[in-house]
């Protein structure tokens, strides 16, 4: 029953927050901190957060800055997006293409901001990077699951390098994010959802002055064993040891 609700709520705060604003970017209303497409962004994820019955409690707001950053998040339900949605400002996801073709939920995240990204085509993935690149040098902030897609546990899992060189390329710090408490509200591969509390932590963020290409891996390695530690630490979670970096996720010097 909660999942026909949720279900019924997100269509109905998509034709609502989605129809606001698409109109505003056919009326060329431009994008700005605390502007119409911010507001439909979190108003959507709150709605859809309150009809599960899903608080979320955030930790680690001193690490949270107005300036442009990148969180790398875990990523374990959709849940966890909606989290993250709800509370952070001025910031943009990137998120799988195929989320661009769902019946206007596609204009409407298009008209946000929201950059997608073909997995299965390393070039065209990295054209997004660029176009995410182009919106941090504007003071918007990126937020990025960089396993790619749900995973069924808590354990950490093998990062894509992409969103470590698009730090890199930015020149802006890594706010690692760690979500906990969102698989028992929603189970991947499981309709069924559940009240339930989602902790959201934002931890010390890391810088990537300096760094450059060839230290993508080290940076990668950095992020990962912080996000690790703290799920270890905070939950129990033993995540082993970091993931072997994957050279068939090659990325392009050009992009730097």
């Amino acid at each position: 029953m909660r999942a026909l609700l949720v279900a019924f709520t997100m269509f109905m705060l998509t034709c609502f927050y989605g129809g606001v604003v698409i109109i505003a970017s056919l009326l060329g209303i431009r994008d700005r901190p605390n502007g119409i497409y911010q507001w439909g962004a979190r108003g959507w994820a709150r709605g859809v957060c309150a009809a599960a019955g899903m608080k979320v409690h955030i930790h680690g707001t001193e690490n949270v800055s107005r300036d442009a950053r990148i969180y790398v998040s875990n990523h374990t339900s959709w849940f966890d997006i909606f989290a993250l949605a709800g509370y952070l400002r001025n910031y943009t996801f990137i998120a799988k293409v195929e989320l661009s073709r769902v019946f206007l939920f596609g204009r409407a995240a298009r008209a946000v901001g929201i950059v997608f990204i073909e997995r299965a085509n390393r070039k065209a993935a990295f054209e997004s990077y660029k176009d995410a690149a182009k919106m941090v040098g504007t003071g918007k902030s990126v937020i990025v699951c960089p396993e790619g897609t749900r995973g069924y546990d808590y354990r950490l899992r093998h990062f894509k390098k992409g969103p470590f060189v698009l730090a890199i390329s930015a020149g802006v710090p890594i706010v690692p994010t760690i979500v906990h408490g969102v698989i028992e509200v929603q189970r991947k591969g499981n309709f069924r959802v559940h009240p339930g509390t989602a902790n959201v932590h934002f931890l010390e963020p890391v810088a990537t002055t300096g760094y450059t290409y060839e230290q993508r891996d080290e940076l990668t390695q950095i992020v990962w064993s912080r996000m690790a530690d703290a799920m270890r630490e905070l939950y129990g979670v033993d995540s082993g040891t970091i993931p072997a970096a994957d050279e068939r996720d090659p990325i392009p010097t050009s992009f730097l």
